[in-house]
């Protein structure tokens, strides 16, 4: 019984040997992908967000309390129209003031004038008074203007697009508490990386990408390049026009892909499938490493020029480690769209 089962052991693991001698000897798995035709796209990436051509951003030139705000969000507003109201209180305190003081310096001024007619006073006393007075009258034209700052404006005629701030808070000098603009034209500007904006020209066709409208198609074209970059984030600035009936709004935030190369009906395979110009052939059941001239480089694609023919398989991803005409156990997989 006991040597029954010893050869049962032996017989298993003899099997287990051949087993695994023949998995092994089949080789690495290797996904296959056949080439393609399709259109090659070289994209330079850029992110932005969308705006309207025109448009104004209202701030406040003074630091205030907000008392009132016009109920207009969404709606249209006039060049000139009150937008806001700040605490204007110490100010016309300060211009009472300065009212008394002008009241106060002109009396003088009568009074060295008569005694400048009599001889009791000099002309320099006079020229004092004189001045005294001018200075505390432009001092009253400055405090008027700044006491207009109290009170904002459209700057254009628009709509009010947003409305930042609460009535009660304090608006800090700069505080944006508007953004009046017309909602059409619509643009994206973006932020082009320095290495890539020699390839960006005017006219190029603009993939856009936005998670608020995830399988939709949307498309823009190079308005414009800034002609000078931002040393300190190494960007260029550019403006996408956006046609009339796109669903994007003002604010959105939006992926730009700039089209700056496109090769229609193209070999093509997939990007991973590419190490240098090297790529893994497979033939029956075995693989060979191939030499291939290399055309557009999309980040899903690869344009092939040279070295395979339609029809060829590859495989996806290439591996570092497969060897010239080794045995390969294949997985077939479809071709990926273009």
């Amino acid at each position: 019984m006991k040597y029954i089962k010893a050869v049962t052991w032996v017989t298993i693991a003899a099997l287990a040997a051949i087993g695994g001698w023949w998995w092994i000897g089949r080789g690495p798995e290797i996904t296959a992908v056949a080439t393609i035709r399709g259109t090659a796209v070289e994209i330079v990436y850029a992110t932005g967000a969308v705006e309207p051509i025109h448009w104004a951003k209202v701030a406040t030139l003074l630091r205030g309390r907000i008392v009132d705000f016009c109920d207009c969000e969404g709606k249209p507003v006039a060049k000139g129209d009150v937008l806001v109201h700040l605490d204007e209180r110490e100010a016309r305190a300060q211009l009472r003031e300065l009212v008394a003081r002008e009241e106060f310096l002109k009396q003088e001024m009568s009074r060295v004038s008569a005694l400048v007619g009599r001889g009791a006073a000099t002309a320099q006393a006079y020229e004092r008074a004189s001045m005294d007075l001018q200075q505390i009258q432009g001092q009253i034209s400055v405090q008027m203007e700044r006491i207009d700052q109290y009170t904002i404006v459209a700057p254009m005629d628009g709509i009010v697009l947003r409305r930042d701030g609460e009535i009660g808070e304090i608006a800090d000098v700069g505080q944006i508490l508007f953004r009046v603009g017309v909602p059409k034209p619509l643009q994206v500007v973006a932020e082009v990386n320095e290495e890539d904006i020699p390839r960006v020209t005017v006219g190029q066709t603009v993939l856009l990408r936005t998670d608020a409208f995830p399988d939709q198609r949307l498309v823009g074209t190079v308005q414009d390049v800034t002609p000078m970059g931002d040393p300190a984030s190494k960007t260029y600035r550019i403006r996408v026009a956006l046609p009339d009936d796109t669903p994007l709004k003002p604010g959105m935030s939006v992926e730009a892909n700039i089209v700056t190369r496109e090769h229609p009906d193209v070999l093509l395979i997939p990007a991973d499938a590419v190490q240098g110009k090297t790529v893994a052939v497979v033939i029956g059941d075995r693989i060979g490493r191939r030499q291939i001239e290399v055309g557009i480089r999309g980040t899903q694609a690869v344009e092939v020029l040279a070295g395979l023919s339609d029809g060829d398989r590859v495989a996806s991803p290439f591996g570092a480690n497969l060897v010239d005409g080794a045995p390969a156990r294949i997985v077939e997989k479809p071709p990926a769209k273009p």
